[in-house]
């Protein structure tokens, strides 16, 4: 949004850096999917879209990878791989994690 359109967002970032790193757009709809399908980034990130939506990206994708993410389980990913996804991102695996307090202590 800061840059006005993922096009224009994908066009600053092409002038900025070194033609060999990898653009990644985040895309929230169906509308924001096909804008950036246009433009030269070379993985889209479907966040937060069911898996009918996901199919459709995919059955009209033009060469892009895309990664699935956002609302992502463990429970979900086997439904999500079959839409035909290229990457499926699991944030629950890191934010969500039971953390396990562990000390070292050393004694003489």
């Amino acid at each position: 949004k800061a840059a006005g359109s993922i096009t224009r967002a994908v066009d600053i970032v092409k002038g900025k850096i070194d033609q060999s790193i990898k653009i990644e757009v985040e895309v929230e709809s169906y509308e924001q999917y096909l804008e950036a399908i246009t433009t030269e980034c070379h993985i889209i990130m479907l966040d937060n879209m069911s898996n009918d939506l996901m199919r459709k990206c995919v059955a009209t994708n033009n060469s892009k990878l895309l990664e699935a993410s956002g609302n992502m389980t463990v429970e979900r990913i086997k439904a999500v791989s079959d839409t035909g996804v290229d990457f499926i991102s699991v944030g629950a695996l890191t934010h969500s994690y039971k953390a396990m307090d562990v000390s070292l202590k050393f004694s003489k």
